[in-house]
Formats: structure tokens, C-alpha cells, sequence
């Protein structure tokens, strides 16, 4: 059954371009460091290396350049949690041409600085209103860019982990993938009986059950917006982030383990 209906989070879209080229900024001054040791590293992510995981960051910021150069189809068909639930499909796809892209740009530092000159290019000429075509179907180039953060801190963290590496998170970026991937949640699950909190950017509702109407809800759950991420996209099990105290979970329907990880 497709996860239900739910009203898209606004975003704002001037914060929005600023999250996505500032992360990808991040991103690209650590790729101008790598060595060849570390770009040959593996990762946690099957068999791509570091090169691979890299490619691919770039790849995910190209596609806003590509889409915008299609013509604007006629109405909106999808939102950004169509995209997260529909990336789940394509991954084996999208794994097995990393290899043939890592091996199409040796030069890594090359490809970001045309990535980054495109993209710049491209949100400057085009409202975030204007649709663009997606995989599951046509939204906003805000709401599109809103994915691009999502991927970027989620691979910003693959590659901090792979490579030995401490790129920092543009806070918006952070903020809007957190909030984006808690509303997924939201969608995956709806109901009112469990209030999950990610301080200091978001607080969702979920679950089915009895609504609670004043005070504290009966079902709680807390965690930091690394440690969602992580639970969210499948880096961190449930189990493991509670023995880590990483979570804090109370009530019955606090357990969220079978809704982990979002895109399964």
C-alpha cells in the first residue's frame, strides 16, 4: 500500500538554494583534498569506493541542472516525499552506474567546479515555483532542491565516515533534511499517538493510535538530528542507537523499529 496522502512542509526557497550550494561548497573543498588512498577506500554503501560515493554526490546536484534544461511539464504530479519513497526502487540502478561515472570523470575536482558553475547558472534563472520533471513525476525546483538536501547530508556523512574526513553541515541543510525525512516518517505512519522530536528542527506526529489532547503525549521519542538521519536512511539500527543512548523512546508505541528504514 503507498504511503498516505500528506501536506508538504513549505520551504523557503531562497534558504533553500542557499542550503544546497553551501553544502555542495562543503563538499567540494574536502573532494580537492582526497588522495588517491582515500578516494580508493571502501564504504558502507555495497561496493562503491569513496571515487564512487563521490561521483554520485556530484551526480545528485547535476540532476537539478538537467531537469531545469527539460521543458516545464504541464502540472505538478509529485512532492519531495514521493522522490524519498520512490528512490528505493531506482538504488540498484543508480549503484550500478556509479562505477561507470567514477570512471567517465577522473577528475573529481573538475566535475564539482561545472556541477557548482551549472547549478548556479541554472536557480538563478528560474523561479522555485517552476516545475521540473522527477522520477515520480513533476514538483517545484524548490521542492526538488529540498531532496538535494537530503542527499548531500546523507552522503556528507558517508564520506566523513569512509574518507576520515569532518565536512561540516550548512545548517540549513541540515535542518531542511532533518524535517523532510521526520515528515516521511509522518507519511509512512500517520496517526497522532507517538510525538517524535529532533531538536531543534523538527516534531512530527505518528502512528496510529489514541490521540493525546493535553500535556505530554504518552508515546515519546527523542534523538539528535545526526542520529535520525542515520536511523532514517538505514546507517544506524533502532537497537543500536538505544543501547547507545543515542535515542530516548518511551510508551508502547514508541518503538519505530518497524518503520526503519524509511525507503524499505
Amino acid at each position: 500500500m503507498p504511503p498516505a496522502k500528506r501536506r508538504a512542509r513549505t520551504y523557503d526557497p531562497a534558504k533553500i538554494r542557499a542550503a544546497v550550494t553551501g553544502q555542495f561548497d562543503h563538499v567540494h573543498a574536502a573532494v580537492r583534498t582526497l588522495t588517491d588512498e582515500q578516494l580508493a577506500r571502501p564504504t558502507h554503501l555495497g561496493d562503491w569506493t569513496v571515487r564512487e560515493l563521490v561521483a554520485h554526490i556530484a551526480m545528485t546536484v547535476e540532476s537539478v541542472s538537467q531537469f531545469v534544461d527539460l521543458d516545464e511539464p504541464a502540472r505538478q504530479e509529485a512532492d519531495p516525499h514521493g522522490l524519498l519513497f520512490a528512490s528505493a526502487g531506482v538504488a540498484e540502478q543508480v549503484a550500478d552506474g556509479m562505477q561507470r561515472l567514477a570512471e567517465r570523470e577522473p577528475d573529481l575536482d573538475a566535475f564539482f567546479t561545472r556541477t557548482a558553475e551549472r547549478l548556479a547558472e541554472r536557480i538563478a534563472a528560474v523561479p522555485g515555483e517552476r516545475l521540473v520533471w522527477t522520477p515520480p513525476g513533476a514538483m517545484t525546483l524548490t521542492d526538488y532542491l529540498v531532496t538535494r538536501t537530503v542527499e548531500l547530508v546523507v552522503h556528507t556523512d558517508d564520506l566523513n565516515r569512509a574518507a576520515g574526513l569532518d565536512i561540516p553541515y550548512e545548517r540549513q541543510a541540515l535542518a531542511a533534511c532533518t524535517r523532510l525525512l521526520a515528515d516521511a516518517l509522518a507519511v509512512k505512519a500517520p496517526g497522532a499517538s507517538t510525538e517524535v522530536r529532533v531538536p531543534p528542527y523538527a516534531v512530527v506526529q505518528c502512528v496510529e493510535g489514541p490521540r493525546h489532547t493535553r500535556g505530554t503525549p504518552p508515546n515519546v521519542v527523542e534523538t539528535d538530528p545526526l542520529t535520525w538521519i542515520r536511523l532514517a536512511t538505514g546507517r544506524t539500527e533502532w537497537k543500536t542507537a538505544l543501547d547507545e543512548a543515542k535515542v530516548a523512546a518511551s510508551g508502547e508505541r514508541a518503538d519505530l523499529s518497524a518503520l526503519l528504514p524509511l525507503m524499505s
